[in-house]
This record gives structure tokens, sequence and C-alpha cells, in this order.
């Protein structure tokens, strides 16, 4: 038996969708500009990822505020309690449709790997993206603070290196989306805010 219990908020799920389409807009640009195919033009595709990075980088800034003004950064806190059980379930269990051995409530919504794939992209991800982005964006006044000495080509790699690890993530989290008592449970539940959760 399942009960339905309302786990994302409005605004998580607004935060959710709009930084997907953001992060996607911006690996289609991106890799254009490092050359790896042509469809918007490098010129086009240059500025659209420069605003794609001011949106999103705006969109966490209040994804940031929402999280500790509502206490909701909680829900990341690492922790190793059940972390071998879901490895193994990861691993084995749901191809054995073995009991989920983690249920979900308001105040725990992300198993503990979860909480720990969400902090490494919270703690280096973003911010590996984020001060190389910037530092590229604004080459032109490295040697007015005293960045004289950064090489471009390395910073060019820490951000395309940050790409990747984005890339991977995303393409991870689809997988474990459909990982849910159905494949669209999870899917269903970030865009109504209800999961269905066996009692």
């Amino acid at each position: 038996m399942s009960q339905r219990i309302y786990i994302f908020k409005r605004f998580e799920r607004f935060w959710h969708w709009s930084q997907a389409a953001l992060i996607l807009f911006m690996l289609v640009t991106g890799f254009e500009v490092h050359g790896s195919y042509s469809l918007f033009g490098f010129a086009a595709a240059a500025e659209y990822h420069t605003t794609a990075a001011w949106a999103l980088i705006t969109l966490w800034i209040f994804a940031i505020f929402w999280h500790f003004t509502t206490g909701e950064w909680r829900q990341y806190i690492p922790t190793l309690d059940k972390a071998l059980d879901m490895l193994r379930y990861y691993l084995s269990g749901i191809f054995t449709h073995a009991p989920h051995p983690f249920r979900q409530t308001q105040l725990r919504k992300h198993n503990p790997l979860q909480r720990l794939a969400y902090l490494l992209v919270k703690l280096i991800i973003n911010p590996l993206l984020w001060i190389s982005g910037l530092l590229y964006m604004f080459y032109g006044s490295w040697n007015d603070w005293g960045l004289g000495w950064l090489s471009l080509s390395w910073v060019a790699v820490l951000h395309t290196l940050g790409a990747f690890m984005m890339l991977i993530f995303l393409i991870a989290h689809v997988y474990l989306g459909t990982t849910g008592h159905t494949p669209g449970a999870h899917l269903k539940a970030m865009i109504t805010g209800w999961e269905e959760v066996e009692d």
C-alpha cells in the first residue's frame, strides 16, 4: 500500500526545471563554442552561452537564498546512514526487485547517495563552472585584478572539465530518475510535487 506526500514545493520545481533547461542549453552552446559542431554559429553560440550563464547565476542566487531562508539546505547534509544499502540497491537490488532501503519524507527528500551527489555538484562542479566561466568572460580584466599570471588555456580546460562533469551528473540524474516504483514516478513528482511512497 502506498500514500502520497507533498515533497517538492512550487519554487523547488520551478528552480529544478529552469536550471535543467539552462544547463542543457549551455551544454549545447558551450560545446559549439568549443568547436564540436556548428548549430547557431560561433558568435551566436558564444552570445547565447553568456546570456544563459547570467540567467543561471541569477537563478542560483535565488535558489541559494530560498534554501537558506526555508531551511531546505539541510536536505543536502551528507550522511553515511544506509549509504551502503543504497549502493547495493543501485548495483543489484533494483534489478532483483529488492525493497527500496530508503523511505522518502518531507524532511528527508534525498537518500544518502543523492545527498553526496548533490553536495558534489554544489561544492565542486558548480563553483568550478562559475569561477572558470567568469574568469573566461572577464579575461580582459585579469591584469587589472592582479591575475595576469593565469593561463587562459588552463581556465578553458577547467571550464570544459566542469562541463563534462555536469554532463555526467545529468546523465546519471536522468537515469536514476527512472528508478522509482514506476519509471515515471519521480518525474511525475518533480512536476506535481507529490510523491507516492510505500507504507
